[in-house]
């Protein structure tokens, strides 16, 4: 996870369901992860500028318009399962023109597209992924517009691949090792909301905002394959265990929180705040 004081205020805003982040809770947060208030008031600022967020009354500040994409983006997990349909066996193909080596920005913002939508790299230039999106190869050439309208990208439907390029197509994705991730990151998720309620506060709201980052990520830049490619059952019990620990976590943060508006953070010493231990973890389904 990216420890960056922006990064940090960011993650919290898109967690908290369109609920607003106040400047001390802010402040607290990041002192959580070692940042230090400073450095925590001057992202604020920061991201003020760039459209990120939008301050209100009282040291209130909500995602801005700026921000909107990317919370988009990161809302898509909660409905993964639903994004998908049987497969019959066509791919979606994106061709993708060449950009220059000066077009850095550009090329960044169409990698992060094609991953989002779990297209990879069969050819130079050429990208594939099973056509079991539930808005067909219509949803992925709208998203990608949205998501990097200046790239020169044509997208179309692919079938009849002949058997050599179908198995090549077949093994752009590695399905036993995404089918391992699923399993392995559902057991840590369970394994640690058993024991969370033993957890002093500070430590609980650090791990949970830790893993839960990681967790969400996953699951945003999934490429939602079908079967035999994945197990899809694996993959919704991840999705499963996923929505748990997000429902523990934001009971922890609102937890912490409300301690930081009781005691004005000073300093890294704010991550010490006298709150008490996230008992009622142990009363989530």
């Amino acid at each position: 996870m990216n420890a960056s004081p922006r990064a940090l205020i960011l993650n919290l805003l898109l967690g908290a369901g369109g609920a607003p982040l106040g400047a001390r809770e802010a402040v607290a947060a990041c002192a959580l992860m070692g940042v230090q208030e400073g450095s925590a008031r001057v992202a604020l600022a920061r991201l003020v500028a760039a459209g990120m967020l939008q301050p209100g009354g009282r040291g209130l500040y909500t995602l801005g318009a700026a921000a909107q994409p990317l919370a988009a983006d990161v809302a898509t997990w909660r409905a993964g399962e639903q994004r998908v349909r049987p497969w019959l066996g066509d791919w979606v193909a994106v061709h993708a023109g060449a950009l220059g080596r000066s077009d850095r920005a550009a090329l960044r913002s169409r990698e992060r597209a094609l991953d989002l939508l779990g297209l990879a790299e069969l050819e130079r230039g050429l990208y594939l992924r099973p056509d079991n999106l539930a808005g067909g190869v219509a949803g992925v050439r709208a998203r990608l517009a949205s998501l990097c309208p200046q790239s020169d990208l044509t997208v179309f439907v692919a079938r009849d691949l002949g058997p050599a390029r179908e198995r090549d197509a077949l093994g752009l994705w590695d399905g036993a090792g995404l089918n391992q991730a699923y399993a392995e990151r559902t057991d840590r998720l369970d394994q640690w909301l058993a024991g969370a309620g033993a957890l002093p506060l500070d430590e609980a709201a650090r791990e949970s905002l830790v893993m839960g980052h990681d967790a969400i990520h996953a699951l945003v830049f999934d490429p939602l394959l079908p079967e035999p490619m994945v197990n899809t059952t694996a993959r919704a019990a991840f999705a499963d265990a996923v929505r748990r620990f997000d429902a523990a976590g934001q009971l922890i943060w609102q937890q912490f929180l409300a301690g930081s508006r009781r005691t004005p953070p000073s300093g890294p010493a704010a991550a010490q705040l006298a709150t008490p231990h996230p008992a009622d973890l142990e009363t989530l389904p």
